[in-house]
């Protein structure tokens, strides 16, 4: 593993770094104990020796969707490539699917509202990122911000007290 995802794995034990995480995981279908083994569209894998490269086709709402997602965020092929590039994360294991998805969060200059619990900005910010996050624009369900704010709550998130964020995390 490079610097950065030393610097990475020491930040996931922060309560509200803790809390999105878990906010991701219950919006992408995986907060279960099975999540990190998840295909999307449901199907379990059991080698976590690396992200599985498979395709899986299924039907939301009207449209059919054909996706290499796997584990608890939902890591398309090319994305865990290029995360592996970066990182060189030894593993597909739940750790190394924490340390990538928080390597997503800082590639969205999320990072840092995360962990000063500027949920709506870190929100706002990783909704490409994640189809299931309030405001995403890909036509997937999503959750409510009502209910994102819950389920981080409910996991241990603190949210800071509303401040001007469009300059303190520009």
């Amino acid at each position: 593993m490079k610097p950065l995802a030393h610097e990475l794995r020491e930040r996931l034990a922060l309560p509200n770094v803790a809390a999105f995480l878990t906010l991701i995981r219950i919006g992408e279908g995986t907060a279960d104990p099975d999540g990190y083994r998840r295909f999307f569209c449901g199907g379990l894998f059991d080698d976590l020796s690396d992200h599985p490269r498979r395709k899986h086709r299924c039907k939301l709402g009207r449209r059919y969707v054909t996706s290499s997602a796997a584990g608890a965020y939902q890591i398309i092929t090319p994305t865990w490539e290029m995360i592996q590039r970066h990182l060189r994360l030894p593993d597909f294991t739940a750790e190394s699917q924490d340390i990538a998805a928080l390597w997503l969060i800082r590639h969205r200059r999320a990072l840092s509202a995360v962990i000063d619990g500027a949920l709506e900005t870190a929100i706002q910010r990783c909704a490409r990122e994640w189809a299931s996050l309030p405001g995403s624009p890909y036509g997937q369900p999503t959750l409510t911000l009502m209910a994102a704010r819950q389920a981080y709550i409910y996991a241990g998130g603190r949210i800071a007290r509303p401040r001007n964020e469009e300059t303190d995390y520009a």
